[in-house]
């Protein structure tokens, strides 16, 4: 009989040390969701989706009413401005009444604000804070899905302006047409039947979902600094979505009884309940890109640390790995290998490995091609390339340092070091990246 006590040890040993590849579909998709749920858990625990969701908070309350502004006047121009009231009082459901006075207030700031009498330096300003909050989402999500790189100057201007000018046109829009559709006379004669009443109401009901999990599922896409799918950023929205809503019915419970936060913060309660419904908000979305990544990636399923420590000897099995497989590809004259395509054949995160492949190409060993620069080719001809050569640079990869130009080797230690080093040299002397790909042929 099992022991209630034992329960943690074989749930760990079930999620972890099951290998998903050798199991059945049905048994491996409830592990897979379970690591998943296991690893933004984690990611939690450690505070750094909380901290950037607290950082944007911050920048939300300085950037919610020039967005505003920046959305309204380009609104009013496709003539769909009305409908950014009725968004932002979805958006602040949650506060009940709280939200509507909130709404108007923000409206009243809108309104006040004329871009056309800013002039050049106030409309630069204006247009900053609105730049300046989607670059640090940007970096939030990068950082939930392990990018280094944030976009050029070039791209944010580009990016970020079509974002500004054509999002909301076509949002505000779409909810114009919904809106309109489900107001027109036919619609609301077959509202009077008995069954496509009940299935009018039930689409009623469900737009908010489906505009919310689009909007989430646009930004996954777009947002981060790397190529999301479409599958994944949608299953992230779907989480997210439903979070969204549970936790929305939640809070608005919690400010029907927060009468002693008023009476703690009096004046202050509106903006206190409304700093921590941003919070959750962006928590949400943060949750929600972390689900994506990790469906898109199931290589960092194997983790449970998020900073992954490579030994040495993991960096040579690695990179000589890769080298391997990308010369086999090479002289087979089948698809060179891309980045995400090599770390799934790997069953290594694609960080890792991107890591080691720029510094196989910085020693002349790799040349990227094909759309951005992501298939790889041997940039010399294998025959020319001995597998000493790969490991050297692997290893002098992982041995450099800001310390080895003060690091002093006794006269002992630097012997037996280069014992080691002429031994390995002489294993595998005369053995070239071409011998190991026509070697494995032969065995075939």
């Amino acid at each position: 009989m099992i022991q209630f006590s034992q329960l943690p040890g074989q749930l760990n040993q079930l999620v972890w040390k099951s290998k998903l590849a050798s199991l059945p579909k049905w048994q491996a998709y409830p592990i897979k969701v379970l690591r998943i749920v296991w690893l933004v858990i984690r990611d939690l625990a450690e505070g750094q989706l909380g901290l950037r969701a607290m950082s944007l908070v911050y920048t939300t309350l300085l950037s919610l009413v020039p967005l505003l502004a920046v959305s309204f006047s380009v609104l009013k121009a496709f003539e769909v401005h009305n409908q950014i009231e009725p968004a932002l009082l979805n958006f602040l459901a949650p506060l009940g009444e709280k939200g509507i006075e909130i709404t108007a207030r923000v409206i009243e700031f809108v309104d006040n604000i004329r871009v056309g009498v800013l002039g050049a330096v106030g409309l630069g300003l204006l247009f900053y804070t609105v730049i300046a909050l989607i670059q640090k989402v940007e970096r939030a999500f990068n950082y939930t899905w392990r990018v280094t790189q944030s976009r050029t100057f070039v791209e944010r201007f580009s990016d970020y302006l079509s974002v500004l000018m054509i999002g909301p046109v076509l949002v505000f829009s779409a909810l114009g047409a919904t809106a309109s559709f489900m107001n027109t006379s036919l619609v609301q004669n077959l509202a009077q039947l008995p069954v496509l009443g009940w299935l009018i109401d039930s689409v009623g009901t469900l737009i908010p979902y489906f505009f919310v999990i689009a909007a989430f599922t646009f930004v996954y896409i777009f947002v981060p600094n790397t190529r999301v799918r479409f599958g994944s950023a949608l299953v992230g929205a779907l989480v997210a979505g439903i979070l969204w809503q549970t936790i929305g019915w939640g809070f608005a419970s919690f400010v029907v009884t927060s009468a002693k936060y008023a009476a703690i913060y009096s004046g202050f309660a509106i903006l206190v309940i409304f700093m921590i419904w941003i919070y959750i908000a962006w928590l949400i979305l943060l949750v929600g890109a972390s689900i994506a990544f990790y469906h898109q990636h199931p290589e960092y399923l194997v983790l449970r640390r998020r900073e992954l420590q490579l030994s040495n000897r993991f960096r040579e099995q690695l990179g000589v790995m890769a080298m391997y497989l990308i010369v086999k590809n090479h002289f087979e004259g089948t698809t060179p290998w891309t980045t995400e395509r090599l770390a799934k054949q790997l069953l290594v995160p694609t960080q890792e490995l991107k890591g080691l492949l720029s510094l196989l190409q910085s020693r002349g060993l790799l040349i990227p091609t094909g759309i951005g620069q992501n298939n790889y080719l041997p940039a010399q001809a294998p025959e020319n390339v001995p597998v000493t050569v790969v490991i050297d640079a692997l290893r002098g990869g992982a041995y450099e340092s800001d310390f080895a130009m003060t690091l002093e080797i006794e006269e002992p230690v630097e012997a037996v070091l280069l014992k080691v080093e002429e031994s390995i040299h002489q294993a595998v002397e005369g053995l070239s990246l071409r011998d190991l790909v026509v070697q494995d042929s032969a065995r075939g």
